[in-house]
């Protein structure tokens, strides 16, 4: 049986994905797919986070630009370090 992703990523570009499981634990070995082309790769989540929730692909800084789909979808409020969740604490959208 093959393993299950935890982790989708749309782009190669992208500097996060979605959580697709439920009950994504800190320090969790995920299996990460990119739906552009089914590679994957492995990441180590840095904290719990929930399902449909973002998580950073990258150490990413205040000031960066966050994107998915290989589009921006907001900016960096905080810092946010590689594998952590990444959500309304610490990213906005650029609109408001």
């Amino acid at each position: 049986m093959s393993e299950i992703p935890h982790l989708l990523v749309h782009d190669h570009e992208d500097s996060v994905g979605v959580v697709v499981i439920e009950g994504l634990t800190a320090n969790t070995d995920m299996l990460v797919c990119i739906t552009h082309d089914n590679s994957t790769f492995r990441l180590t989540c840095g904290e719990d986070v929930p399902i449909g929730h973002k998580v950073a692909l990258k150490d990413m800084k205040k000031g960066d630009t966050v994107f998915k789909y290989g589009e921006d979808i907001g900016i960096m409020t905080n810092d946010v370090k590689k594998g952590n969740h990444l959500h309304t604490q610490n990213c906005k959208t650029k609109r408001w």
